[in-house]
């Protein structure tokens, strides 16, 4: 059996300066693959293995070598995010985000050595993966952009695993992603006495998949099939606010209401439009209300819009759907505020209505980021969601898969159209059926069908939860115990 602790230490034999030099490479060389992972567009299939060279270096390396180079390694990976975070934060708070993300990282990956040090036990395995869902659950549960970026949202796209948002939503996805490095690095780091552990985590990983594969590969065909219900969905990227020109905020408003006409003239049964096309004093909200209204009406469709109001008690950021009977609309008031909106007033009621044959709710870009938020949907009963967004081109893939990721977790559909990001259409599954990236003046359409409501069973809703919290408390456990005294490294 291979002791970790009596290991060759690395670059043993090097100079001093020759050894920290060595040192700062693999550190370096360690940070390139989560520099890949850890941004707004995450490569997918390398999140399974980038966290594995941290690890590894952590394991063969004293405590104080650990620390700096895992610091180093994170903050290079980390740094993928600067231009976004530049976008929405002054420079000093996107530092500080960046450096309290990498003590993140040092924390979980210190006090993982620390376990497998101390205990050098096949069980240890679960540590790095268990504390990752812990801080995950609390972050989500506590921070106003609840845990916008989570590794897990990484898999989106690989849809045989992202089929474990079904079972145990995102604190399951994550469990698993993070299992696959754990189980490498104790296996390089601590040769055949890690095989069963990592031999148990493999079984894990390969039901998981097996798993996920056996469910998309049993659903019925994405979409309505030939003939069935058509949405249209429209987003152009311009923005009306207090310093555009008349003109040019008719000319938005105009080409707006040319999409909804050409979608309803392409046979779509309801129209999506993004959020906040703009914000307006009430009176000028009530034309646009009266302009939609009657459009409905005339096109036959149901036409969702988002809008801002300024009133007298402050801002409020909507959405309105409009029915083509030409009723007054159902009003939805957003939950979750972005940073640039935070003097808006935040909503708290949730809108189900009948459309186009379905029960479908309402949301707002950022509400979809938030599980508890999702899975009340899902208890409602919607089938699909209409999602009005605004993101930040840097977000689009982003903003757009955290929301597939809603609907994997709740089944049902979602129909998302965002402004400076993508217009997209996914089913309970999360196969996302048509997409399109948004543009400016005269802007993007998507015509797709319908994706139909047929019952999907998850376990998402109370097996998520449950799980994310029995990690917080896991981690809390783990973390008492791997404060007794270890031999000296």
């Amino acid at each position: 059996m291979l002791n970790i602790l009596s290991a060759p230490p690395l670059f043993a034999g090097s100079g001093v300066l020759r050894a920290r030099l060595l040192q700062l490479a693999a550190a370096l060389a360690a940070g390139l693959p989560l520099y890949w992972v850890l941004g707004p567009q995450p490569v997918g299939w390398l999140a399974w293995l980038a966290p594995l060279p941290v690890l590894w270096l952590a394991l063969r390396s004293s405590r104080r070598d650990a620390a700096w180079m895992t610091l180093l390694a994170a903050v290079l990976g980390l740094s993928s995010n600067f231009s976004y975070f530049r976008l929405l934060m002054p420079l000093p708070a996107v530092l500080a985000a960046i450096a309290v993300k990498a003590l993140l990282w040092l924390l979980v990956v210190l006090a993982t050595r620390r376990l497998v040090l101390r205990y050098r036990a096949g069980w240890t395995v679960l540590a790095y993966p268990v504390l990752w869902v812990a801080i995950d659950t609390v972050m989500a549960a506590f921070l106003l952009d609840g845990n916008w970026g989570s590794l897990a949202y990484s898999q989106a796209d690989h849809l045989a695993v992202l089929q474990v948002a079904a079972l145990a939503g995102v604190p399951g996805l994550l469990f698993v992603l993070c299992l696959a490095p754990s189980a490498l690095a104790l296996l390089l780091a601590g040769g055949r006495a890690y095989a069963p552990a990592a031999g148990a985590a493999a079984l894990l990983l390969a039901a998981a998949f097996a798993g996920g594969a056996w469910r998309v590969h049993g659903a019925p065909g994405p979409g309505a099939g030939p003939g069935g219900p058509l949405a249209g969905l429209a987003a152009i990227d311009d923005f009306i606010g207090p310093a555009t020109p008349p003109a040019r905020a008719q000319a938005v408003w105009d080409q707006y209401a040319r999409h909804v006409a050409q979608l309803a003239g392409q046979g779509a049964r309801l129209v999506l439009l993004p959020e906040k096309i703009a914000v307006l004093a009430p009176a000028q909200a009530d034309a646009v209300r009266q302009r939609f209204q009657a459009l409905a009406r005339q096109a036959g469709v149901w036409i969702i819009l988002g809008i801002g109001v300024q009133e007298a008690a402050g801002r409020r950021n909507l959405a309105w759907l409009f029915a083509p009977d030409g009723a007054a609309p159902v009003s939805y008031q957003k939950h979750h505020l972005a940073p640039p909106e935070r003097e808006f007033l935040a909503g708290g009621a949730y809108a189900v209505q009948p459309v186009a044959g379905q029960d479908m709710g309402l949301a707002i870009c950022k509400d979809m980021h938030f599980a508890p938020l999702g899975q009340a949907y899902g208890a409602a009963g919607a089938q699909a969601m209409l999602v009005p967004a605004w993101d930040f081109q840097l977000d689009g893939w982003m903003g757009a898969r955290m929301t597939v990721v809603r609907g994997v977790e709740n089944a049902y559909a979602v129909l998302r159209a965002a402004r400076e990001g993508r217009l997209t259409v996914s089913d309970a599954y999360g196969r996302v059926l048509a997409e399109q990236a948004s543009s400016a003046m005269p802007g993007s359409t998507l015509l797709a069908a319908l994706p139909a409501a047929r019952p999907v069973a998850t376990c998402a809703g109370w097996l998520g939860p449950l799980c994310g919290w029995l990690c917080v408390a896991l981690a809390l456990l783990f973390l008492g115990v791997g404060r007794r005294a270890a031999p000296a490294s």
